[in-house]
């Protein structure tokens, strides 16, 4: 199939459904295959986000053949993100709040102005407070003829989206994509040597904007190796608290490089929108009373920083864990047996880790950096939290 859902790789079932759905949509049908509320749940890197965004497309579709043709007015303002009727709510710090639901609810609830509908997508939809997800309930339960939401999440569990509110939505899961998949997407997309896409889809962990990312950001990589390098101190403790605090310190300089640039200019726009370098009379008052405007963006910018660090400490995580997971598929596999490494070029590492450390270290290890991400979700300082998971790391190797 052609068109906006090219966009999406290794989901051949997702576009099926999602095309029939918008099929049904165009004919007036309103059940069945179309709904009013959808779920979007994969794994990271999965596209649950992008297949949100071209169903959205795919709505607003004025191709009188094709269904999300991916080259009319509306499909090209969707995916763009300029299209009048089509609104994501992309959380930008640790959470979406009650104040930014309902202006969104408020406005969804209008009559579409130029499409067909109201289309309201909903990115890190786990990010929802217990108020805010109960004021996006309200509307979904009785939502407005013209308006449809779509909704993504990381899974059904009633920790990432709550059970009412997912009971009301159609469930669309997402798989993770393939490393063929993934690679013949660089290749052909990117135009990246054949060399480079394989080895960045086989160590991107499924996730099509990582493996983008390793295959052409050199920072992007050095970081990685950073994370990876991490396993290894833990044989002398010096190194291993060293490597930690490199690891958050990592994390924040990513944030702050990150939101540097987006912050001034925010800032500039502030200022100019409250009238500095002016003159006259209306200058003057037009300041007066900014403090608590400023003070406003200011918060906003230090949590979507602090958001920009916690993901990108996420990603090292991630990274340390599966070193540990390929250490102990090793141990645990017959003679013979074949291997799909998280991390395929590290595989004399990963035979030394293996070797060194036994399957009870590798599995305390495991949950030891699982319970890092848990207490990083809980607020604890990452210094803390890391330290914390680094003591466990060079407890596990002497289990």
């Amino acid at each position: 199939m052609a068109g906006v859902f090219d966009r999406l790789v290794g989901q051949d079932v997702v576009e099926t459904e999602l095309t029939a759905a918008a099929t049904a949509a165009r004919a007036g049908v309103v059940t069945g295959a179309m709904t009013h509320s959808w779920l979007f749940t994969g794994p990271p890197g999965s596209g649950r986000s992008i297949a949100a965004l071209c169903f959205a497309a795919a709505l607003q579709c004025t191709h009188p053949d094709t269904v999300g043709c991916g080259k009319c007015h509306a499909c090209t303002t969707t995916m763009a993100g300029t299209h009048g009727d089509v609104r994501r709510v992309v959380p930008e710090g640790l959470s979406i709040s009650t104040k930014e639901m309902r202006e969104i609810v408020q406005v969804a609830s209008r009559r579409p102005s130029t499409g067909r509908w109201q289309v309201v997508v909903v990115e890190d939809a786990d990010r929802l407070t217990e108020a805010a997800g109960n004021v996006l309930l309200k509307v979904v339960e009785e939502p407005p003829d013209r308006t449809v939401f779509l909704l993504c999440a990381p899974s059904v569990d009633p920790e990432d989206i709550s059970v009412t509110l997912r009971s009301r939505c159609r469930h669309v899961h997402l798989v993770t994509p393939s490393v063929p998949s993934i690679a013949q997407v660089l290749k052909e997309r990117d135009g990246l040597d054949a060399k480079t896409a394989d080895w960045a889809a086989s160590v991107s962990g499924g996730h099509v904007g990582r493996a983008r990312r390793l295959a052409t950001d050199d920072d992007a990589r050095k970081r990685r190796q950073r994370a990876l390098a991490l396993v290894k101190a833990t044989e002398r403790p010096g190194a291993a608290y060293t490597a930690a605090d490199e690891l958050v310190k990592s994390a924040d300089d990513e944030a702050k490089q990150m939101s540097s640039e987006r912050d001034d200019r925010e800032r500039d726009e502030l200022a100019t929108a409250l009238g500095a370098g002016g003159t006259g009379k209306g200058a003057a008052s037009a300041t007066r009373g900014s403090a608590g405007v400023l003070k406003e963006l200011e918060r906003r910018q230090k949590s979507r920083a602090t958001r920009t660090g916690r993901d990108a400490l996420d990603r090292a995580l991630i990274d340390v864990a599966g070193m540990y997971r390929d250490a102990l598929a090793l141990r645990f596999a017959g003679r013979g047996a074949s291997i799909t490494f998280t991390h395929p070029d590290m595989a004399d590492e990963i035979t030394e880790l293996a070797a060194s450390v036994r399957p009870e270290g590798l599995l305390r290890s495991i949950d030891a950096v699982l319970a890092c991400r848990e207490a990083l979700d809980l607020n604890v300082k990452p210094r803390f939290a890391v330290a914390a998971m680094v003591a466990t790391l060079i407890a596990a190797r002497s289990t």
